[in-house]
């Protein structure tokens, strides 16, 4: 089917909104295609056409698989492979090495919307739209009771594909994709990367501004995490391109409102009056990007000999191909090349999916994963096929990678990890002090539950004593009895004008509230904005959380990804007055999952 239609059309249709409800003068027109190629069967003549690099041959793993979406290989070669419409995992082994899969595939799970897969510690991990499942892995390849690992993981909308993959710390991180094209997500999680402990009891938002990143890895030399996000839809053939990131914890990746080097999308607006210079400002830009609509999905790098050892330390990703460019793009492999860790080239590595001139297709490529005999293992979840890309050439070899260093990851978590309360360091010295007071909550009483994040996780009103020549105030609350993250950031904010000494209970969760006027929230321990309500272990002895003011002779200029120690960073000589009000709280009641 091809269509070309204009982005003001789609408007009309309710695809988009109308531009001109900005309200700020903004008048954009695009053209817009909507082309998908024929899917056509794998026929010995369209799989001649499959190209790869000298000495590489693409051949079928196993076929008549459904909708094979992401794959997962054990360290005893075992592959599975998730199937999203048919709600299941499926196993598939290869036991005398001939490059093609034995059997029938086993099914060996089924929970709906199955997609994302991993193998850790002997146990299969299974990524729901919501849920996070875990069973061990038996010695015939099928798996134990799955238990739910997390049930509360955020609700799915236009990309409900979730991944996850562990880190060589040995967490877990978690893709969760946007609900939409471009919009205000109203859950903080949504269109992140999460980073999850392995028993599934915690997490925080690792990286935000991520549309859809389905393929993330680590480069086995550096231990830094990369990855492939999907960019904007409806901006035209050429943008926006799809965005090879390196993903740092608290960073921010610019979508809905900035793609690629830098680029406005014209269509959003940033909530609580930021502008998009502002959120250009303090988001990340992209490091490469790639043909426009290629959409990109798992993400591999390559760390073994069965290839020539130009390849290793490279990394490679599927391209499963839009709808929204003509002449379509993706179909694909891609070859990311690496030098001393930076990324320094995307290049087409297996192409042929595609045919008859770019109107039909016989696979769209998906899952990817390295085989134990080295060979990569590529999905198709339009006509259920399983390829294997081999190198038989004689000029194989290099040395065997070792695992990705965990120091990066760790080092990045420790930041800000064991530090003394804010009122106790030195950069909040002062002769001045304040009092504080709310109306819910004691010196050293019991915290309703309706501010705890198990119930209502509205923020407590606080009033405080006005300090003379105070221009700003500014707030931290922290729990020193938490871990492993200790002391844990609850909430972090500045820019409070200084004839304001109160605020209301309920306040907005985003980085810049208009009431009121200019108050920013920057990052808290949980990875969001705003007031993150005590959540500490059902069972442990009450916590204490420290409310904590400080009263400043300046307002501060802070992006909002700014954390707590951005903050005292840059309070350090300008405060006049400090306070605390201490209030406990503990769960004793078992949450559901």
């Amino acid at each position: 089917m091809k269509l070309t239609i204009a982005l003001a059309a789609l408007a009309v249709l309710g695809v988009l909104p109308a531009l001109a409800q900005q309200g700020d003068g903004t008048e954009v027109s695009y053209p817009v295609n909507v082309f998908k190629p024929n899917k056509v069967q794998p026929t010995s003549d369209r799989l001649a056409q499959i190209k790869a690099p000298e000495g590489f041959t693409v051949k079928p793993f196993a076929a008549g698989l459904g909708n094979a979406r992401i794959i997962a290989v054990a360290p005893d070669g075992t592959v599975y492979v998730s199937r999203r419409e048919e709600g299941d995992v499926i196993m598939l082994r290869d036991a005398d090495g001939d490059g093609r899969a034995n059997k029938a595939p086993v099914v060996v799970a089924t929970r709906t919307q199955t997609h994302g897969l991993a193998v850790h510690d002997g146990k299969l991990y299974i990524a729901t739209v919501k849920e996070i499942f875990v069973g061990d892995i038996l010695e015939d390849g099928t798996l134990g009771p799955l238990e739910m690992l997390v049930g509360d993981l955020p609700d799915a909308g236009q990309h409900p594909n979730r991944v996850l993959e562990f880190g060589p710390d040995g967490m877990i991180y978690y893709s969760a994709g946007s609900t939409c094209n471009a919009c205000n997500e109203s859950n903080p999680e949504n269109a992140t990367m999460l980073k999850i402990n392995a028993d599934g009891k915690s997490r925080t938002i690792f990286a935000t501004g991520l549309r859809n990143t389905i393929g993330y890895d680590w480069n086995p030399e550096t231990g830094e995490l990369w990855g492939l996000d999907h960019g904007i839809d409806f901006l035209g053939d050429e943008v926006q391109p799809e965005e090879l990131n390196k993903i740092e914890l608290g960073k921010q990746y610019g979508w809905p409102h900035v793609h690629g080097a830098g680029d406005f999308n014209p269509q959003s607006t940033p909530v609580g009056g930021i502008t998009k210079e502002q959120w250009r400002d303090q988001s990340t830009p992209m490091v490469i990007g790639y043909t426009a609509h290629t959409a990109p999905m798992q993400f591999k790098f390559y760390d073994e000999t069965a290839f020539p050892a130009e390849y290793q330390g490279d990394a490679f990703a599927t391209m499963r191909g839009s709808w929204n460019r003509n002449p379509a793009s993706g179909y694909e492999i891609v070859r990311v090349h690496f030098e001393n860790g930076e990324p320094t080239t995307i290049e087409p590595f297996v192409t042929g999916f595609l045919t008859d001139g770019g109107t039909t297709h016989i696979a769209r490529p998906v899952g990817l994963a390295v085989a134990a005999d080295g060979s990569l293992l590529m999905s198709d979840d339009a006509n259920g096929v399983i390829y294997r890309v081999a190198y038989e050439g004689d000029d194989a070899g290099g040395d065997t990678a070792e695992a990705p260093p965990a120091k990066p990851m760790e080092t990045q978590a420790a930041e800000g990890v064991g530090v003394p309360l804010a009122l106790e360091r030195d950069e909040t010295a002062t002769e001045g002090s304040l009092t504080i007071q709310s109306p819910t909550i004691d010196a050293d009483g019991t915290i309703p539950q309706k501010h705890s994040e198990y119930a209502d996780g509205v923020s407590p009103a606080l009033s405080w004593s006005a300090v003379n020549g105070a221009v700003s105030y500014a707030i931290v609350m922290e729990d020193p009895d938490a871990k492993p993250i200790t002391p844990f950031v609850h909430w972090v904010a500045w820019n409070i004008p200084g004839t304001v000494t109160e605020l209301p209970e309920g306040l907005q969760e985003q980085p810049r509230l208009v009431e009121p006027e200019g108050m920013m929230q920057g990052r808290n321990s949980s990875g969001t904005h705003g007031y993150f309500g005590p959540k500490p272990p059902m069972g442990d002895p009450a916590h204490h959380y420290h409310f904590q003011v400080l009263a400043l002779d300046k307002a501060l200029e802070l992006p909002a990804t700014a954390d707590r120690d951005d903050l005292l960073t840059a309070v350090e000589g300008h405060v006049i007055g400090k306070g605390e009000l201490v209030g406990l709280y503990e769960q004793s009641v078992e949450p559901p999952k």
